[in-house]
């Protein structure tokens, strides 16, 4: 892929992460991505709209394929044996997705367009690129017999808001250079984070 048009998508999904989808427009994403052309966007993807289905997908495959591998040497191993293996799956794999020096932006971006944009979002992700999620869910019924589907199902609700409010939180601080954010850069941070997951789902 051309640099131009890899610029043309950081710049997308950093705009979209920071001030929403509808608060962006393809003139300001071909400005911030340094193009003369405001019609930059058009030209390269078609619309806005196939662009945003673009930036979806590109992060979504890195997820589910990294999601998917660990899932089957868990699996090859007789596992999983507890709730804290799949919450790590579901954590860890989501994280350092930009490129070598640059700041992650694919969960404030996703958690925005979620808030506005959903049927987009499942549009494009499909059943095609959410699989490892899936595979994580199906453990974690088995993992939780004690609770019923309806209690199951509740607790994927909020372990999928959980999960897009935290991370993206965590990006939004890490790309915060005015001051330090202790917290944030300590690397215990997310394991915390994964402990309290999993409090969550295995509570009686």
């Amino acid at each position: 892929m051309t640099a131009p048009v890899e610029r043309l998508k950081a710049e997308a999904q950093r705009l979209f992460a920071n001030r929403g989808i509808d608060g962006v427009t393809v003139r300001d994403i071909a400005k911030a991505a340094g193009q003369k052309n405001p019609a930059a966007v058009g030209y390269h993807f078609g619309s806005k709209e196939a662009l945003i289905r673009e930036l979806i997908v590109d992060s979504a495959k890195v997820i589910d394929a990294r999601r998917n591998e660990q899932l089957d040497a868990l699996e090859e191993g007789g596992g999983p044996a507890s709730i804290s293996q799949i919450v790590d799956i579901l954590i860890y794999p989501a994280v350092n997705l930009a490129a070598p020096g640059e700041t992650d932006t694919y969960n404030r971006f996703l958690r925005m367009l979620t808030m506005s944009h959903r049927t987009l979002f499942n549009d494009a992700l499909g059943d095609r690129w959410n699989s490892g999620y899936q595979r994580c869910l199906k453990h974690l019924r088995v993992l939780m017999p004690s609770e019923s589907r309806t209690i199951q199902n509740q607790r994927f609700i909020f372990l999928e808001a959980y999960l897009g409010g935290v991370l993206s939180a965590r990006e939004a601080r890490l790309d915060d250079k005015s001051r330090a954010h202790s917290t944030w850069n300590d690397k215990s941070t997310l394991a915390h984070f994964a402990a309290t997951v999993t409090c969550m789902l295995e509570m009686e």
